[in-house]
């Protein structure tokens, strides 16, 4: 007997709905997308003709369908709240493109808003099935790696200034921050799932000449994560041309960097040990420059998960995890002490 079809609705049509429509596709048959809508008419139309989905007049529309499960919900942060509320109300599931809201009250509302409607939060932050990504957090959890002393992540990338031109776009109203919020998040996030919590940070946070932007397109900061580690970070969007992000664990058994979706392991008996390959993630000019595979995955994930009474691999408060992170690493770049994350 072939297992239900979960459908789903997409809201927002944006730059960043390229990779999730795109991995719909290759999912039709196990997910069925009930339609599409944004507020923009002529793309809403542009794309219900490109896709044969059906083109929802309204937000409220979908609420009322009842053959829709849940909606993928890809709007700018600051777009999010009312429709959150709405979808919640309709007991709609939500999968929300990172981040949650702008800051970590807002994000925290949210996540209580889907908490008391019963409805399953899932969070967009694809790095996490990476072919690389699943090896790593394999060899930590199972304890082959050895308990983790150290942690460095880069993410040397590069926007042109047309890209903070579009309005908003590196604004803390819009967008809730720069670098840290809507780049940095998902190696944090990833970071995070490996390693636990990281307890204190000490920050330096600002912008550079080379963007004209109200928020920060450099950050770094030292962490001490709970388990008794220490780590490095520095995530930029003014390295060009930009290269593929990093994330180095040093352990007892070995180091491992994840570089992009390639994982190398040096172990202590001197064996070297590799998987999956470098790929594309968007460090350059073009932002979206990355494959489908991992937004296929985690929409299956998600799917899968409302066909099995289970939670996501990513939830809402998991990621509240990297916001209050990234809210502790932005309080001691502007207050210019160590500061202890939120808890």
């Amino acid at each position: 007997m072939s297992e239900p079809v979960v459908s789903l609705a997409v809201i927002g049509l944006g730059m960043a709905s390229k990779p999730h429509l795109a991995a719909l596709r290759q999912l039709d048959g196990s997910v069925r997308v009930a339609g599409i809508y944004t507020r923009n008419a002529n793309r809403l139309s542009e794309q219900a003709a490109a896709t044969e989905w059906r083109a929802y007049e309204s937000v409220q529309a979908i609420c009322d369908d009842e053959t829709v499960d849940g909606a993928i919900l890809i709007t700018p942060p600051n777009a999010r709240k009312a429709l959150v509320e709405m979808l919640a109300r309709a007991g709609k599931h939500v999968l929300m493109e990172k981040p949650i809201e702008r800051d970590l009250a807002r994000a925290e509302d949210l996540v209580s808003i889907c908490d008391a409607a019963e409805v399953t939060l899932g969070m967009v932050l694809q790095h996490r099935f990476r072919a690389g990504s699943l090896a790593l957090t394999d060899l930590v959890r199972s304890g082959r790696l050895g308990p983790v002393r150290a942690v460095r992540m880069a993410l040397p990338w590069w926007r042109d200034q047309s890209y903070y031109d579009a309005p908003g776009r590196g604004s803390y109203d819009h967008d809730g921050g720069g670098v840290l919020l809507t780049q940095a998040i998902h190696v944090l996030d990833l970071m995070l799932s490996l390693t636990g919590p990281v307890t204190e940070v000490q920050a330096l946070a600002g912008t550079t000449a080379f963007h004209d932007m109200e928020a920060e397109d450099f950050a770094t900061a030292g962490l001490i994560f709970a388990n008794g580690a220490i780590g490095s970070v520095v995530a930029t969007t003014a390295a060009f041309p930009g290269s593929q992000e990093a994330l180095a664990i040093d352990a007892d058994n070995g180091s491992a960097v994840l570089t992009a979706g390639e994982l190398v392991v040096h172990w202590r008996d001197g064996t070297t040990e590799t998987v999956g390959e470098l790929s594309a993630t968007g460090g350059g000019s073009d932002p979206m420059d990355f494959s489908c595979d991992w937004h296929r995955d985690l929409i299956a994930d998600f799917t899968d998960s409302l066909r099995d009474g289970r939670a996501p691999r990513v939830t809402g408060k998991d990621a509240l995890e990297v916001h209050k992170l990234i809210a502790a690493i932005e309080a001691s770049a502007r207050e210019g002490r160590r500061v202890k994350v939120q808890r």
